[in-house]
């Protein structure tokens, strides 16, 4: 279902809070064991049958865990745009009516080192790289991010930004949007508090993996807005080129993680999410 119809459907019956858990039963290693538990299950009235599956779910495993399985499907499934080079940073240094916008990515709701809550290394890494920008260019920055569906309550992910910003004296947020709760919300909350102020340009942070997601959900709400608005792709956190070496072929935990998220961001886009 193209667009954002699909996640429309979900609001309205009333499924939004469900929409963790489907994504984390649908994605790798989930499936696959579900797979071999059922072959072990048929081994003994279907021997051929239950050994297949198990083989195969086993072999499936192997495969989504490979590095280069990873990044290939990144670069296949999500086709994030090119970094940001010196002469488009140059270019946006003080540019008028331009704001940087870094979607969020989860926050950790205890952080004991810190006395309350704290950010994901995904969130951090895009603030991070965010916080450069706004230093090189000179640019204002603003955040968004509440909690997801499916999270415990407690503070947002906006709210646990401007706390680490403030703890490691970093420059503030000119902007905090904290009620999305999906890619699709930060888009258009965030899109209507800057539109509010007259920007007109959004310097677009978030990985690599999830631009294309972030930039359609961005030209949905722009278009319902019925105002323009120009988007400057800046992603982040590339993976290097896949050399198929040995290495790719050897499972890890980092190898089903770009998995997962390659899967989760194209299931993203088709659902409109």
């Amino acid at each position: 279902m193209a667009g954002g119809a699909m996640n429309e459907l979900f609001s309205q019956w009333g499924l939004s809070h469900w929409k963790a858990w489907l994504g984390a039963l649908a994605m790798p290693p989930v499936p696959l064991l579900v797979l071999a538990l059922l072959g072990v299950l048929l081994a003994g009235r279907r021997p051929r049958l239950g050994r297949g599956l198990v083989l195969v779910s086993v072999m499936a495993l192997w495969a989504v865990c490979m590095p280069g399985t990873g990044k290939w499907l990144i670069e296949a499934l999500t086709q994030p745009p090119p970094p940001l080079g010196e002469r488009q940073v140059a270019t946006l240094t003080g540019a008028p009516r331009t704001a940087i916008l870094v979607l969020g990515a989860g926050r950790r709701l205890d952080a004991p080192e810190y006395g309350g809550a704290d950010l994901r290394p995904l969130t951090l890494a895009r603030l991070r790289y965010g916080v450069w920008l706004a230093r090189r260019t000179g640019l204002p920055l603003a955040y968004t991010g509440g909690v997801g569906h499916g999270s415990a309550p407690g503070p947002t992910e906006a709210e646990a930004v401007q706390q680490a910003l403030a703890r490691d004296r970093a420059p503030p947020l000119r902007w905090a949007e904290s009620r999305s709760r999906d890619t699709d919300e930060n888009a258009r909350f965030s899109l209507a508090m800057l539109q509010a102020d007259g920007i007109e340009q959004l310097v677009l942070v978030t990985h690599d993996f999830h631009q294309r997601r972030a930039l359609a959900a961005l030209d949905r709400a722009i278009a319902a807005s019925g105002r323009p608005m120009r988007l400057v792709p800046a992603p982040m956190g590339q993976l290097p080129p896949v050399r198929w070496q040995l290495s790719d072929f050897l499972p890890n935990a980092d190898g089903l993680a770009n998995t997962r998220w390659a899967l989760h961001e194209w299931l993203g886009r088709m659902a409109g999410a």
